[in-house]
Formats: structure tokens, C-alpha cells, sequence
């Protein structure tokens, strides 16, 4: 007997009857959507399974600052974007790069604008319309409440709103997210049943977060407030960007842009004074009236905000009185700290499903017929679009992989 939703019923033995389906998508983030309408497209007969009461919530919260798609640059470019998995993604990014997901926002009758950061944003600045536009094109059965607890064989167990469940899809893709945000969706449980069943998988790490740091009772009157024109180090180089202070340390664009490198071991170096050269500086602090203390000095001489002259003071203390010496700690100031934040804090996460364990079509190699997309893959990249786009590219790759290998296995 069949009950409702899909979710079976006991044979005579007492054991849970599965469901026969042709396509599974479990997750219902921007890849398992993306997967599902590449199968659907195809001619798959597809179900999404969705843990959560409603689909693509991490999107959705993504979109409350204005979702950030992609990123208008050249291909080249991009796939440079993200680092030691570049090579890896280029060919799927190739297929769905900036251009692409552009063109597909539109297409969804989302028009899109690049700001002058070069981040492409819906001019609608939210999530919610171009999801509800999406789900209506894939046109995919979608089972909310539904969360993967493991394998019997071939057989694909859920506990759901009904109670428990079995699938015995043709061919799945994994879209279940990485393991931050775990409100939300994405809380990495389900690495230990890959694991369990001979898939390598890296080690979470976060990516795209903030750092602790115990500030002194000194940096309490600035709790909440933003740093402005900044320059962070980043290998040999510098990026430019911002940050905030709060109780529990530093965050923000500027931190997030190197915290891959940081969280790996390099200082966090920060230039106060990005568009003054070190010479620029030097002189400007050559001369300092008698009268006038060195807080006062470094307001005058070298406009520097109350919240910069702080964090000078909080870790150059005591400051050279030789200009030059004091020139080279405002443009190169270390930030000491007390590690990442909480990985359920960071906007992604690094780790997961190791390159080795798939195929070029995202296949598990210890499972036949299973795909995997998204943030579920060891790869990383920074903020600024590259992971809707790397999620969205590996989501369609995948999707395109799973139909080919499902017609060819399908009776």
C-alpha cells in the first residue's frame, strides 16, 4: 500500500516497502535546483527531497542584503576566483560562468545590474521572486520535511513529517550544502554517511568568516562601528575593502576577502592608509608640534578616524616616536587574534567531498548513479558571487552528468 506523500508502507515481513523513482535531488539550495532542471530538461522524471519545511532558505537569507549572483568579469578571471579548485571547476564554469548566470537570472524574468564593484545583483535586490520564478520552471515534485538518515544498499532512507521513508531512485544528486549555517539547512551530517560508505571526505573548515579576537576594555566604545578605506594583505599583494568590530572580534568584506589565507596561517596585515604611500606617511608625520599629542598628531597629519587610531593603539602599542618606524606600522599592522569564528558563523565552508572521490561528471566513485554539487565538494572561493556562481555551474554539470547516466542505466 502507498500512503501519503509518497511515504510507503510495511511488507509482510515487516520491513518499509521502497518508493521507485527516476531522478532524486536531495537538497534544494541553488546547485539542487540547478541539478533538477538540468534532469528535468532531460526528460527525467524528477522528486527534490528538502529537510526543511521550504526550499532554497540559505538563498533566501543570502538575499536579505541583496543577492549577489555572480560577478561581471571575464571568464579567465572568474575561474581564477577559486583558487586551488580552479582547474578542477574551470570546465563547469566554463559551461555557466558570469555571462551565463546572467542570462539565466533574466530568463527567469529577473533583470539583473553590476555595481561598481563589478558584483551583479537582480535589480529587485531580492531572492524571493527569482525562487519563486525557479521552482515554477523546474517543475519538479518537491517533498519538504524530508531528511536523509543513510543507505540500506540501493535504498535511500528519510525520516519525514509522516514518518519513515525509503527511495529507490535510478540515479541521485547530493545538493545538501556544506556545514555552516545549520539553522538553515546546511549542517554537514551528512559527511558521516558518505564516509561510512567509502567516500574521502576533507575536513570542514570555515570560509568567508570573521576572527575572535580579545579586545582590551579600550575597544569597547567602538563595538558596532565600521573601518573604512583599508587595504588587507593577501600573499604579495593587498585588497581593498572594509570591516567591523564587534564584542566577539573582526568581520567583513575586507576579512572575508583573506580569511582563507589567514585561517591558514599567514598574518592578518592591515594598511590603514592604502592610498598614501609609505614615504607619503613618513613625511606627513615628520613634524609634529610640541603641543600636540600623538592622538591629536595622527588626526591632523594624517586624518585618521577615531576608530583606526584605536586599532593603532591596540596593537602597535607603544608606538615609534621615529616617523618612518611609525609609517610602516600604519601601513602594515598586524591584527592578533584567537582564530576563526564558529563554523556555523561562516558564510561557507572549505572541506567535504574530495576531489579524488568523483568522476569528471561529479559521479561518486564508491557509488555508482550518485552525483554531488555545490558547497558539498572541497572547494572554496571569496564573497563577491563566486559561490551562487560556483554552486549554480557544479549544480548543472552534475544535473547534465546524472540524466545522461540515468538514460543509459534507465530499463
Amino acid at each position: 500500500m502507498r500512503a501519503k506523500d509518497g511515504v510507503r508502507g510495511i511488507n509482510g515481513k515487516g520491513r518499509w516497502m521502497a518508493e521507485a523513482l527516476d531522478a532524486l535531488v536531495i537538497g534544494s539550495g541553488p546547485a539542487g535546483l540547478m541539478a533538477a532542471e538540468a534532469l528535468v530538461r532531460a526528460g527525467r522524471d524528477v522528486v527534490i527531497a528538502e529537510a526543511k519545511p521550504s526550499v532554497g532558505r540559505k538563498f533566501l537569507m543570502a538575499g536579505k542584503s541583496g543577492l549577489n549572483l555572480t560577478k561581471d568579469e571575464p571568464l579567465d578571471a572568474c575561474i581564477a576566483a577559486y583558487g586551488d579548485a580552479a582547474d578542477w571547476l574551470a570546465p563547469m564554469l566554463a559551461d555557466m560562468g558570469p555571462e551565463v548566470v546572467k542570462a539565466w537570472a533574466e530568463d527567469l524574468g529577473q533583470p539583473v545590474f553590476t555595481g561598481s564593484s563589478g558584483r551583479v545583483f537582480p535589480t529587485a535586490m531580492k531572492a524571493s521572486p527569482l525562487l519563486r520564478a525557479w521552482v515554477r520552471r523546474v517543475g519538479a515534485s518537491v517533498r519538504t520535511g524530508w531528511r536523509w538518515v543513510g543507505n540500506d544498499g540501493a535504498e535511500w532512507r528519510f525520516v519525514t513529517d509522516q514518518g519513515a521513508a525509503r527511495l529507490a531512485p535510478r540515479v541521485v544528486v547530493l545538493a545538501l550544502g556544506g556545514a555552516s549555517w545549520a539553522r538553515l539547512g546546511a549542517d554537514g551530517a551528512w559527511a558521516g554517511h558518505l564516509a561510512a560508505m567509502g567516500v574521502e571526505i576533507a575536513p570542514f573548515q570555515p570560509a568567508n568568516m570573521g576572527f575572535c579576537v580579545d579586545w582590551s576594555v579600550h575597544m569597547a566604545a567602538h563595538f558596532g562601528k565600521p573601518l573604512k578605506g583599508l587595504a588587507f594583505g593577501l600573499g604579495a599583494g593587498w585588497v581593498r575593502g572594509e570591516c567591523v568590530i564587534s564584542a566577539r572580534g573582526i568581520e567583513g568584506g575586507g576579512i572575508y576577502a583573506v580569511s582563507a589565507s589567514v585561517r591558514d596561517g599567514a598574518p592578518l596585515i592591515v594598511d590603514l592608509l592604502p592610498d598614501l604611500t609609505l614615504a607619503e606617511v613618513a613625511a606627513r608625520l615628520a613634524y609634529r608640534p610640541a603641543k600636540r599629542t600623538l592622538s591629536q598628531h595622527l588626526e591632523k597629519a594624517l586624518k585618521l578616524d577615531p576608530v583606526k587610531r584605536a586599532l593603532l593603539q591596540e596593537f602597535g602599542r607603544p608606538l615609534p616616536a621615529h616617523a618612518e618606524a611609525l609609517a610602516r606600522l600604519i601601513k602594515g599592522l598586524t591584527i592578533g587574534h584567537l582564530g576563526p569564528r564558529p563554523i556555523d558563523e561562516a558564510i561557507s565552508t572549505a572541506g567535504g567531498v574530495m576531489r579524488g572521490a568523483v568522476d569528471p561528471g561529479l559521479m561518486l566513485r564508491a557509488m555508482p548513479g550518485v552525483f554531488v554539487a555545490g558547497e558539498m565538494l572541497d572547494w572554496e572561493a571569496p564573497t563577491g558571487g563566486y559561490l551562487i556562481t560556483g554552486c549554480l555551474a557544479t549544480g548543472s554539470w552534475a544535473g547534465r552528468h546524472a540524466a545522461e547516466w540515468g538514460a543509459v542505466s534507465r530499463p
